[in-house]
């Protein structure tokens, strides 16, 4: 699946935020209750996050340019960025409207009918989550994960609303529709703090994840009885891209060309073993002391050969 083809998901995220939000305010509008508002506000943030996903993901898919020459790949951060911080404003405008309830307390009314609009706004949320979640795996894309995850949440906080109205009905307690709603608002304020963190995390480029590492140095091994060594290993992933860059020490006494084949070869494997990587490779003598300067220099920033 090409990068561009992500968009579409996006659409379908947006036509599901757009549905959920006039089931869950039709739900509001009958029963009054502040749990199902706090429901379809969340709903109305899905909305924006769709939308920046969308644009998010159509600059993601852009290719490599004289600007941008590793291409554009950590636009997808900005996007789970952004989504995470309007789910946190959710969260403080969801605890605000609860309060007030819990101050003001209101008889709910329709609740047989709006429990069951709302019923089925968190199925067609559901089925669409975990759609996003699969391929957002499959495609290590930050940005449909994030928004399959506030799909997630909003599954769950509508699933909590439910008990919570359902209990009004059931035991009289007005209080208990906005404690619900509060008990909502910190549990979304918590995912969207864990969106927020993971986007940071990406733009600050970590390596690779153990499994990948795994897999390179996998590669690497099948390589050293050809009398070759590595050192300088270095990995960073850009959205759903990685990027590799190692130093291939090989005898002194080969060919430039003997030398470009292995290289070639190298990262050849490495990139079917790695897909959508990114791999530089740097040719160095083992017979030559000033290879193995590299060694003290890999975490020292002083090393003559930066990696991208």
């Amino acid at each position: 699946m090409t990068r561009r083809s992500l968009t579409r998901y996006a659409w379908l995220s947006i036509a599901a935020a757009v549905t959920t939000i006039a089931l869950k305010a039709l739900a509001y509008w009958l029963t009054g209750s502040v749990g199902l508002l706090s429901d379809a506000l969340e709903s109305l943030v899905n909305l924006v996050g769709g939308l920046m996903a969308l644009s998010m993901l159509t600059i993601a898919a852009r290719p490599a340019d004289e600007d941008h020459a590793y291409g554009h790949g950590k636009a997808e951060y900005f996007s789970s960025g952004v989504e995470g911080a309007l789910i946190l404003v959710a969260a403080i405008s969801i605890a605000a409207a609860a309060i007030n309830r819990l101050l003001h307390p209101s008889a709910l009314s329709e609740v047989g009918l709006g429990l069951a609009v709302s019923a089925v706004s968190s199925a067609l949320n559901l089925a669409v989550a975990l759609l996003l979640l699969r391929v957002g795996r499959l495609e290590h894309s930050i940005t449909l994960e994030a928004n399959a995850h506030h799909l997630l949440t909003d599954v769950w906080t509508s699933i909590g609303v439910l008990i919570g109205v359902a209990g009004v009905v059931f035991t009289g307690w007005l209080w208990l529709d906005p404690v619900v709603a509060l008990l909502v608002a910190a549990n979304i304020l918590w995912t969207g703090t864990r969106i927020v963190w993971k986007s940071i995390s990406g733009l600050m480029d970590p390596a690779l994840p153990p499994g990948d590492l795994a897999t390179i140095h996998a590669v690497l091994d099948r390589f050293r009885g050809e009398n070759v060594q590595f050192h300088a290993l270095r990995t960073r992933q850009a959205g759903a891209l990685r990027f590799v860059s190692v130093h291939v020490l090989v005898p002194g006494a080969w060919t430039v060309h003997h030398g470009h084949e292995l290289v070639e070869r190298i990262e050849t494997e490495m990139s079917e073993a790695l897909p959508n990587s990114h791999v530089f490779t740097h040719l160095e003598s083992l017979d030559d002391p000033a290879s193995w300067e590299d060694e003290d220099l890999i975490r020292g920033g002083r090393n003559s050969h930066p990696t991208p």
